[in-house]
């Protein structure tokens, strides 16, 4: 027979093993790809603005003046489908925060149960059984009842972080899809605010080409009378006719893009088709707010995407550190207390009812590492990859800013040149009549004179919307337009807010 090893001996051997385990996975643990700088370096004003310093940006309800175009933000702001589903992903994401939380602490469990047993004779436990009397004098039930009513205990004991770790990740990822929220508001807004003034400048657009039908109809039943007159020649009535119809088709595809552009913004609003109610002077810039550009360093506070990005990159990092935890040992606690018995006669809480136990487990990785490698290595690669869209995300931020800050400049020049044009041409449609009508000008320069004209006021509509679109496009790229979620979430119990 062999001697029993000593208590010592099993001592040492016991504390040797934890050793082994709580050193050698850290010895072997990989070590993370390596990073390249996540702060790319950003230049320090914006190309033609000079003396600048830290900027703000105004709300959208100071920045738009418009009364309504502020109203039908706000109506899309409560009623837009997109941002709800947004609202009930950072919703989800927020109770993965706090599942990532409870992990931290122990899972206490409270049960009862209740059965009866008849063991073979010829097994173990059955022969134990024949032989020993449960109660003195009394023969043992069959079957065997047993009634147990307990309290389990459970714990992780988070001694290297990784349970941490993955809680503060999740968190960070909470706060991503509020940015990310945050980034859909500036672009609703900014959308609204596009075909607002799209649909503004195709009002004008509408006025000026009905106008110069009317201008051409006078011109076409003056050519008729000419023409009775021997004056002219039929072609020159059938010049002007046709530059009459040309316009009047014209109308009806203006009128079909008034229509489209209506019903973009109610589905932006979140609602059914209906009229879109708008300012005749929507197309004044002076209805914008000044833009205040700032420096390029702002755009890390402002832009939301830009934030959501670092907020991904900070949680890609932890879950990096919590991947590498996992080579560790993990260390678990169990304890149970209740009570236990065969019978409700005896005492419920009489010593010999208790039942009760704790065990603590440290376990290591030995064999099956290549998993717990694979997954390390993974999240190390979407860190990587994290910081190069966060560079990406700030250079993308930056070339949009200098983009429309260009834009502005550029296009107020043109404006400036393209209304004198817009005048001279004006001037030349009268012109051209009162000569035509003294047999000074041919009829081909009174057509030619009209359509220049009717270009050119078409072109200055069209530079004058591209140059507010150019001031919304800054303002939301600047980072403008972000509201609370107080303003977007409809209020429990209210129906949709209807428009205007």
């Amino acid at each position: 027979m062999k001697r029993a090893m000593p208590n010592a001996s099993k001592f040492l051997l016991t504390a040797l093993a934890t050793a082994i385990l709580a050193v050698a996975p850290g010895c072997l643990t990989p070590k993370p790809d390596p990073l390249p700088s996540s702060t790319p370096p950003l230049p320090d004003q914006f190309p033609g603005v000079t003396g600048a310093t830290n900027g703000t940006v105004l709300g959208w309800r100071e920045f738009f003046r418009d009364p309504a175009l502020a109203e039908l933000i706000s109506t899309a702001l409560t009623n837009n489908q997109e941002l709800h589903i947004l609202l009930q992903e950072v919703a989800a994401s927020r109770a993965e925060v706090g599942g990532r939380k409870g992990a931290l602490f122990p899972f206490v469990t409270l049960g009862g149960g209740a059965g009866a047993e008849k063991p073979s004779r010829n097994t173990l436990q059955g022969a134990v059984e024949d032989q020993i009397e449960i109660e003195p004098g009394k023969e043992n039930p069959e079957p065997l009842p047993n009634y147990a009513v307990a309290a389990e205990f459970e714990w992780e004991v988070d001694i290297w972080k990784k349970l941490r770790n993955e809680r503060d990740a999740a968190v960070q990822r909470y706060l991503a899809t509020q940015a990310g929220r945050n980034f859909a508001v500036t672009r609703l807004v900014s959308e609204i605010a596009a075909s607002y003034y799209e649909l503004i400048s195709l009002d004008a657009l509408l006025g000026i080409v009905e106008r110069m039908v009317d201008v051409q109809e006078k011109a076409l039943e003056s050519v008729r009378l000419k023409k009775a007159a021997g004056r002219v020649t039929e072609l020159a009535v059938r010049r002007f006719e046709a530059e009459v119809l040309k316009n009047r088709s014209r109308l009806f595809g203006i009128r079909q893009q008034i229509t489209e552009t209506e019903n973009r913004l109610n589905v932006l609003a979140g609602r059914y088709p209906q009229p879109v109610r708008r300012s005749s002077d929507g197309l004044d810039p002076a209805m914008l707010a000044a833009l205040d550009a700032g420096i390029p360093s702002d755009l890390l506070r402002h832009r939301p995407d830009v934030r959501q990005a670092e907020l991904e990159l900070t949680a890609s990092g932890l879950e990096v550190k919590a991947a590498g935890a996992r080579f560790y040992p993990a260390l678990s606690i169990s304890a149970a207390v209740g009570l236990e018995s065969f019978t409700f006669g005896s005492p419920i809480f009489a010593k010999e009812n208790m039942l009760y136990g704790a065990a603590a487990n440290l376990v290591g990785p030995l064999i099956n590492r290549s998993a717990i490698r694979a997954a390390f290595k993974g999240a190390s690669a979407r860190q990587v990859a994290a910081v190069y869209e966060y560079q990406q995300t700030v250079l993308k931020a930056y070339v949009e800013v200098v983009n429309e800050l260009s834009r502005i400049r550029n296009v107020g020049q043109g404006y400036e040149l393209k209304s004198k044009q817009a005048a001279a041409l004006a001037d030349s449609v009268s012109l051209s009549s009162l000569l035509f009508d003294s047999a000074r000008a041919d009829y081909t320069e009174v057509l030619l004179t009209q359509r220049e004209a009717l270009e050119a006021r078409m072109e200055l509509v069209e530079i004058q919307q591209t140059r507010l679109l150019a001031a919304v496009q800054a303002y939301r790229a600047l980072g403008g337009g972000v509201v609370e979620a107080r303003e977007v979430t409809p209020h429990a119990g209210e129906g949709a807010t209807s428009g205007p």
